[in-house]
């Protein structure tokens, strides 16, 4: 036996050693002084006394339950391995082994068996709903009228969720569909090289495509060789950096110029139709840049686009750069005879988009019944309207035009300055007998007016944007006398900068329920042109809403969800009571 004194506790128990206990003061996790501490001694019984078997009957394994669904047996990769004591694992009978497989292979058997329905939605709440590419069914904010495809399901941890498929063999169909079902290719020569090669590997893939985006750079760098972001293989960091640096003392800038490898969409259209031959949405984004260049439509030998006859639904983006009159459009049209849907949208406000949309709008094909365009989205309120809407006014009436449309379409959304001569035109042209709008929803940026007012600005406190406000659902009122098909009816100002948001007016009729704004007149016009329609409430005033400071102020109990009544007369104590005319 050693001395206590002299016994290191770090070294070997012999057999018939004493177990040491130290202290917490010299324990590896918390050291302790440099001084020698104490500890105790207690006596044990020789290490040959000690038979395991005195107590296994004590230690029962734990066992994995049947109802896992996935047991050790299968797992193939990444799986979780017990540990297991050797004793413990020599004593496993055969018949809990068998037993064990048994189970794990009727569990991956049953997991297999699922129905279809179970995948996908488990799938669904890894990718995200996936809803038919013909699905006519509402958003998911309830409104009937078109779809947003710019945010349509594009799933971006591609890489990630890509190893599903090696969950279960029903799961690759399942997670390809998804992984290819929307598509965003550069529109360069070599972007669209690269893509045809890859598809003519994988064929397979080509059906899954519904969805394809093609997006046109609208610069290109003209001397790369001072870019900060390309990356340059050097084995020495610190010379790259001093050469940069030297670079930025020279002045000399990184300079862009015009895009000179942009393929035509005469080369884009044939892609799309020699690869995905059931892609149904095409999506082409035309960027925007000062002076922004044209895509190019064909070439010197092209008289027209390859048709697409299972495309029926377009969007484009940055559309000035796509289309600027009516033949661009023509051609495109020419090229979809299916076409259905039709979304439009300007990078920035501009008096030759309303232009260009006047002299397009009144030529649209008979079988485009989805309409909507937004020419202006930036939701902030004028304190007078743009010079360029003069231009506009002097050239075009975008209204009157878009009237012309309203007998063919279905669904109508805009986004832009807009009037009543809208429903005035339209409701004149068409025929209460064969008239097919079902749904209209109308952002305001402003109303048009005439052009010598001076005063033509948006906002609560502004009584005259305020009264052109109920002009225009009056006319909208108006024309469900004749429009009886017109079933939602949705007209809103949207101000990012109101002081009461909830107060911005807005006029929705659905399923023969009104709410928003009201007056007398509206109320009696619409009991003229729509009997069973009425509004849900008609609430008198605006409650405490009022001028603190010069601002105004809602007080804390007022809600900020919007009313679902709105006095028009009541906005007049928004402004003090002050009208300039």
């Amino acid at each position: 036996m050693f001395n206590d004194g002299q016994q290191d506790p770090r070294v070997e128990e012999g057999p018939n050693h004493n177990l040491h206990l130290l202290t917490t003061a010299s324990t590896p996790a918390t050291p302790g002084p440099s001084t020698p501490t104490t500890h105790t001694t207690i006596p044990l019984p020789p290490l040959e006394q000690l038979k395991v078997a005195d107590y296994e009957d004590d230690i029962v394994p734990p066992l994995r339950p049947a109802s896992t669904p996935f047991p050790q047996a299968d797992m193939v990769e990444g799986d979780i391995q017990c540990s297991w004591r050797e004793s413990n694992a020599d004593r496993l009978d055969t018949d809990d082994t068998a037993h064990l497989s048994s189970s794990a292979s009727s569990s991956n058997a049953t997991f297999r068996q699922l129905p279809g329905e179970i995948h996908e939605c488990i799938l669904d709440h890894i990718f995200g709903v996936r809803a038919s590419t013909s699905s006519k069914t509402p958003t998911a904010g309830g409104s009937k009228a078109l779809r947003s495809w710019g945010t349509a399901l594009r799933h971006s941890r591609r890489r990630e969720v890509a190893e599903l498929c090696l969950v279960t063999s029903n799961w690759r169909n399942l997670i390809q569909e998804r992984l290819y079902r929307h598509l965003k290719i550069k529109g360069t020569r070599d972007s669209i090289d690269q893509a045809c090669l890859w598809f003519l590997d994988h064929q397979h893939l080509c059906s899954y495509v519904k969805h394809i985006e093609i997006w046109f750079p609208v610069f290109q760098q003209k001397n790369p060789a001072f870019d900060r972001t390309h990356r340059v293989a050097s084995p020495d960091r610190s010379q790259l950096i001093r050469s940069l640096a030297l670079a930025d003392n020279t002045n000399t800038n990184v300079t862009y110029q015009s895009p000179s490898n942009n393929c035509t969409l005469f080369e884009i259209f044939l892609f799309v139709r020699t690869t995905f031959a059931e892609a149904c949405i095409l999506t082409l984004e035309g960027g925007d840049r000062k002076k922004p260049p044209m895509v190019r439509h064909l070439n010197k030998d092209e008289t027209s686009l390859p048709l697409l006859p299972q495309v029926k639904t377009l969007v484009c983006k940055g559309q000035w750069n796509l289309i600027r009159k009516n033949d661009d459009f023509q051609n495109i049209a020419t090229a979809l005879p299916n076409l259905q849907e039709w979304h439009g949208s300007y990078a920035r406000p501009k008096s030759k988009a309303y232009i260009s949309m006047a002299s397009i709008v009144p030529h649209l094909p008979r079988v485009l019944t989805h309409l909507n365009i937004c020419i202006e989205a930036d939701y902030r309120r004028e304190s007078v309207s743009p010079l360029f809407v003069r231009k506009v006014n002097a050239k075009a009436h975008l209204c009157a035009e878009l009237a012309k449309a309203i007998p063919t379409l279905e669904h109508l959304a805009f986004t832009g300055r807009i009037c009543g001569c809208l429903f005035d035109h339209g409701s004149r042209l068409s025929n209460p007998r064969e008239t097919r709008l079902k749904s209209v929803d109308l952002v305001v940026k402003n109303i048009c007016r005439p052009t010598f007012v001076w005063n033509d600005g948006t906002g609560i406190t502004d009584m005259n944007f305020i009264l052109a406000f109920e002009s225009l659902v009056l006319s909208g009122v108006k024309s469900l006398d004749r429009l009886k098909a017109l079933e939602y009816l949705r007209i809103r100002f949207i101000d990012l900068d109101s002081q009461v948001p909830a107060l911005n007016p807005y006029f929705q009729l659905s399923s023969s329920q009104c709410t928003g704004i009201w007056s007398d007149t509206i109320v009696s016009t619409l009991a003229r042109t729509r009997p069973g329609a009425s509004f849900v409430e008609k609430s008198e005033s605006l409650g405490e809403v009022g001028f603190k400071d010069g601002q105004l102020l809602a007080p804390p109990t007022f809600s900020k969800t919007r009313p679902l009544s709105i006095k028009v007369d009541s906005y007049a104590g928004l402004g003090g009571g002050i009208t300039i005319s």
